[in-house]
């Protein structure tokens, strides 16, 4: 039983083995590297395995360098896939740039796309120009017209700024801004409309790609339309704010004169009543002048017939003089 099993068993450890150094010895790869004339030991890729490389990402890109005729070595590949690059996409802005003539070392690459941008984007916007266009600017001349521009941007990517430079967003933003600061120092909106390659030109010479990854190439007006009449709507918004203020001012005055007129009834009928609680308090004076003797009834009498005198005279005022027929106006 044993002698049937031994064969078996030696068997499945041969193929264990085999696959074992295949997987830490790719010879495919080798095989590849040295049909290709690149100088790569079997050692380095078993070491590549142990660093948890895969040998693909780097033999490969070897390969596609050096037959681009590019000097750069396994540990320079190997390092920067470590640092979390893209081999591949730096050996081809490498090659890209090689061929256009663009000088980029391998070091300049790789920094590049550390530093999160598309090395190989940046290469062939550098053979290419990109048209970058802007949203639609509102800018206001000085006779209060509204301006609505919108820009077309062309521009080249600048290698050596590539690291660290601000990116479309400020080439934008700063085009918006030179828009609105030529509109503005326009006297009238017409001059802008016949000449727009004044924006043009007054933008490109404020140097805007400065401390960018870009170069402006050119700035083209690609549209302008005219919108509101922004200096009337100003003045007709002051009007109203003035009218609502005299209108507030206004009710103001008016709650003010109703608060005196209601404070002097409330005096007219304070004297009213003092006026009425005196004359009650009259009888109750006489009375008791009487009882002391300080006053007699020829005296009440006489008193009495003054004040009978003074009410037909008021009476007789009231109704006026009379008419030559008799009668009374």
């Amino acid at each position: 039983m044993f002698e049937l099993l031994f064969p078996v068993f030696f068997l499945v450890i041969v193929v264990g083995a085999v696959a074992l150094f295949l997987h830490f010895v790719p010879l495919g790869l080798w095989i590849s590297a040295i049909a290709a004339g690149v100088n790569v030991g079997i050692f380095t890729l078993v070491g590549m395995r142990l660093r948890r490389v895969p040998p693909v990402k780097i033999v490969l890109p070897l390969i596609k360098a050096n037959k681009a005729g590019l000097a750069v070595n396994v540990n320079q590949l190997e390092a920067h896939y470590l640092a979390g690059g893209d081999v591949d996409r730096v050996i081809d802005a490498l090659i890209a740039a090689h061929r256009a003539a663009i000088p980029l070392s391998f070091e300049r690459s790789a920094a590049i796309d550390l530093a999160g941008r598309n090395v190989l984007e940046a290469v062939q916007m550098s053979v290419n120009p990109k048209v970058i266009e802007t949203p639609v600017v509102s800018a206001v001349a000085k006779n209060g017209i509204e301006l609505k521009v919108k820009a077309r941007v062309t521009v080249r990517a600048n290698i050596d700024r590539l690291v660290g430079g601000a990116g479309e967003a400020t080439i934008i933003a700063r085009v918006g801004e030179g828009i609105v600061t030529t509109v503005g120092s326009s006297e009238d909106h017409k001059d802008v409309l016949e000449n727009p390659d004044h924006i043009s030109k007054t933008v490109l010479a404020k140097g805007l790609d400065g401390g960018t990854a870009f170069e402006i190439l050119s700035i083209d007006i690609a549209d302008i339309d005219v919108g509101r009449n922004i200096g009337a709507q100003l003045m007709t918004d002051q009007a109203e704010a003035d009218k609502r203020i005299a209108q507030a001012r206004a009710e103001e005055r008016r709650a003010m004169a109703v608060a005196q007129e209601q404070e002097m009834k409330a005096f007219t009928q304070e004297m009213q009543a003092k006026v009425v609680e005196s004359q009650a308090e009259v009888p109750k004076a006489l009375a008791q002048a009487l009882r002391d003797g300080n006053m007699g009834v020829m005296d009440y009498y006489n008193m009495n017939n003054v004040l009978a005198d003074t009410q037909m005279r008021e009476t007789i005022a009231k109704v006026g003089p009379a008419s030559p027929a008799g009668e009374t106006k």
